[in-house]
Formats: C-alpha cells, structure tokens, sequence
C-alpha cells in the first residue's frame, strides 16, 4: 500500500508527528488544563495559580479552541420560598 504512495515514508512519518503535535498542542494538553482548573479552582496556591496561568499563555490557541465547548460555569439554583 504504501509503494503507491508518491510521498516517501520518511514524509509520512513526519507528516503523522506534525499532527500528533497539533491535536496535543491545540485539544489534549488545553482541555487537561481546563479540567484541572476547574478541579482545583478554589485549593491552588499562588505559585501553582501562577504556572497555571502562564500554561494557559502558551496553550492560549487551544484554549480559544476549546472555550466554546466546556461551560464550567455554576449550575443554576432552584428558589424555593
């Protein structure tokens, strides 16, 4: 299968990485930050607060990937009076 490829499977190869790299960069690596987020929002210390956020910096792309589908926003109260 591979011997009628035109591409070479050296480009195959690096092509696969690229990507592999792409989807951790750009969905697994933001939303594993998201989720501990919102696991830890209200016990992190100032230190681990601070790496959190220069981790959200670095993955921001991701992270404006990712926004529109996680609503960790706080489930609405029932009144009952």
């Amino acid at each position: 299968m591979l011997e009628t490829l035109p591409l070479s499977l050296d480009t195959l190869i690096s092509l696969g990485l690229y990507g592999g790299l792409a989807i951790a960069y750009l969905l697994v690596i933001p939303a594993a930050i998201l989720f501990y987020l919102k696991a830890k929002w209200h016990k992190v210390g100032s230190v681990e607060r601070f790496v959190l956020y220069g981790l959200m910096f670095v993955f921001f792309p991701g992270m404006l990937l990712m926004s529109p589908f996680l609503n960790f926003r706080p489930q609405p109260r029932s009144l009952n009076s």
